[in-house]
């Protein structure tokens, strides 16, 4: 057994990290750190865990475990790796956007690996400081990873891609009350998204001239959960676009590609992303859905956590969606 700890653990990354953990069968959680919350019960900022632990939130932090998460505001996980050291045999997995991008990946001495196994998979089972990538990010590149690999993404590409709410995180907002986001849809960040730097670095390691990506994030009236669809120009046959996909992903646990119609329910609750293709003349269509604070977040560390340390990748991370 591993012993595990959560830097910030009382928002939603660290919610979902303490419910995956508490049911893995090679880790078990040492602390669980939080500033607002030391000495209070996990249960008062995760109710759904009732009945489930006992643990309460400390204010100390113990620096030998085996490994720690850091689930900070982005921009807060450098300042805390500053104040805080770790033991030489700790590993370290990210989950703000302080070390994704090659130019912020090494801090004193430390260097981070960009935690996407579907493309760095052998990387990842060598790491000691992992960068787990972001919810979007995730579910955009693995839409259109294979098409670079095989050289087939020189036109522009654009990318439409509605999350839940709780993607901007617990605290509230203008934009996160239910009042404003209950039958109501909007976009933002047009274009600009802070997530295209991943996604663009990621590509360009496959392919190195890339057409431009057009993206536009939208915000949807539900709390959990990314559908991107994304559309560029292929010569090639649907069953061609089908065979680079199922060639990619043949040894990705959690990528599936299908050739029925998806929607966001199957994949909620659960560390799956699914893709399906679709040709309309010369263009393709790729749709990929993911659960945000999963696959797009705490399942996708975890995932990285079994890499590694070796541990067989689906570990805890068994779930099923529901659908009805």
């Amino acid at each position: 057994m591993i012993k595990a700890g959560i830097i910030g653990g009382s928002g939603y990354t660290g919610g979902e990290l303490i419910r995956i953990l508490l049911n893995h069968p090679n880790a078990t959680i040492d602390f669980v750190f939080s500033t607002t919350r030391a000495g209070k019960k996990i249960t008062t900022a995760h109710p759904d865990l009732l009945g489930v632990t006992d643990l309460v939130f400390t204010g100390e932090i113990n620096k030998d475990v085996d490994v720690v998460f850091l689930c900070l505001g982005h921009g807060n996980s450098t300042s805390f790796l500053k104040e805080n050291e770790f033991s030489k045999d700790t590993k370290i997995i990210d989950l703000s956007n302080d070390f994704r991008l090659e130019a912020d990946a090494v801090l004193d001495g430390k260097t981070f690996v960009y935690g996407l196994p579907e493309l760095k998979k052998e990387e990842i089972k060598k790491a000691k400081y992992i960068a787990n990538p972001g919810c979007f990010a995730t579910a955009i590149q693995l839409a259109l990873l294979p098409l670079a690999k095989a050289q087939k993404l020189d036109r522009p590409i654009h990318v439409n891609a509605v999350t839940g709410s709780t993607g901007a995180g617990v605290s509230l907002s203008a934009t996160s009350h239910f009042s404003w986001r209950n039958n109501n849809v909007s976009w933002y960040k047009p274009f600009t998204h802070q997530h295209l730097g991943e996604i663009n670095e990621s590509l360009h390691s496959l392919q190195e001239n890339t057409g431009e990506i057009f993206f536009l994030p939208n915000r949807g009236n539900f709390t959990r959960g990314i559908l991107a669809t994304a559309y560029t120009e292929f010569d090639g046959s649907l069953e061609e676009a089908y065979e680079l996909y199922n060639e990619f992903y043949k040894d990705a646990t959690f990528t599936q590609v299908t050739e029925e119609d998806i929607n966001l329910k199957q994949v909620v609750n659960t560390n799956q992303c699914h893709i399906h293709l679709h040709k309309h003349n010369n263009t393709l269509l790729i749709t990929s859905a993911i659960d945000n604070l999963l696959k797009g977040a705490s399942g996708q560390a975890v995932q990285n956590m079994n890499l590694a340390f070796g541990f067989k990748e689906t570990e805890g991370l068994q779930l099923k969606a529901g659908v009805f």
